[in-house]
């Protein structure tokens, strides 16, 4: 077994995922929230108390693997690997080895954080495949046959919509997001979260049925991840399998394909 014990981590807008693997396996996940204002110090000591609860000396850990939608918490968490677990982090970013085809007019502006759950997926799953990450903002994600990645979709997170329904609103409430009773709401609290909701059902179904039709892939497996994946997934009927670590994984494969 690969000796190497790596610390992932994905920062996302809304979430911090932290993950240990033991050569391939993932022994220990945790998520923390994510605050730009935090110091190296800080994320520090919720990260060596985290490990010492599953017995993970922080010296134990040989490499770190990092991905981040939040520029700010970069050097913040580099600093965190450099001083407390005596490691120079890997970051995921445009131009790294993947063995992935990026079919994009330019390559360089594809996301990292798309490509890292992206690589997991294919080695996972195969190809063709939609991987739709639901997370603050939700992306979609297609590969062709040959594993090659031929485009996707950018839309609003399932939060920031209803966030933004009571934003520019002046009477309608902030609500909890959560699958409503019925699709005919007989108060304004449900009617919100049926409209919100089921809305937000038909986009992910809607977007998932044009991209297959495109790709000529009618069989083509969705995966879902991120944070809103499983509370989603039960309603969508296009979605084949909910998978919350692959950003994780992703970023082990990286890692080692970067270290060669």
């Amino acid at each position: 077994m690969n000796a190497t014990r790596l610390l992932a981590i994905k920062i996302g807008n809304t979430n911090l995922a932290w993950g240990i693997f033991q050569g391939d396996a993932l022994i220990h996940t945790w998520r923390a929230e994510t605050r730009a204002e935090k110091t190296a110090d800080e994320y520090a000591a919720l990260l060596l108390e985290l490990l010492q609860d599953v017995q993970v000396p922080p010296r134990s850990i040989t490499a770190a693997a990092l991905v981040s939608v939040v520029p700010a918490l970069n050097e913040t968490i580099r600093d965190l690997c450099n001083k407390y677990l005596d490691v120079e982090p890997f970051v995921a970013a445009s131009g790294m080895k993947s063995g992935m085809r990026i079919r994009y007019d330019d390559p360089r502006t594809f996301g990292a954080d798309r490509l890292v759950s992206l690589v997991a997926a294919k080695q996972k799953y195969g190809a063709p495949l939609i991987l739709l990450d639901l997370g603050t903002a939700t992306t979609f994600n297609a590969l062709d046959a040959h594993g090659d990645f031929v485009g996707g979709a950018i839309a609003p997170g399932l939060n920031m919509s209803a966030d933004a329904l009571h934003q520019f609103t002046a009477k309608l409430p902030r609500i909890e997001i959560a699958p409503p009773p019925h699709a005919l709401g007989t108060n304004t609290r449900d009617a919100l979260r049926s409209g919100i909701f089921f809305g937000y059902v038909g986009l992910v179904d809607g977007i998932l049925a044009r991209m297959k039709q495109e790709m000529n892939e009618p069989k083509a497996r969705v995966i879902a991840t991120g944070g809103m994946s499983q509370l989603l997934a039960p309603h969508c009927a296009a979605i084949d399998v909910v998978d919350g670590d692959l950003a994780l994984e992703g970023l082990r494969i990286l890692y080692e394909l970067n270290h060669e």
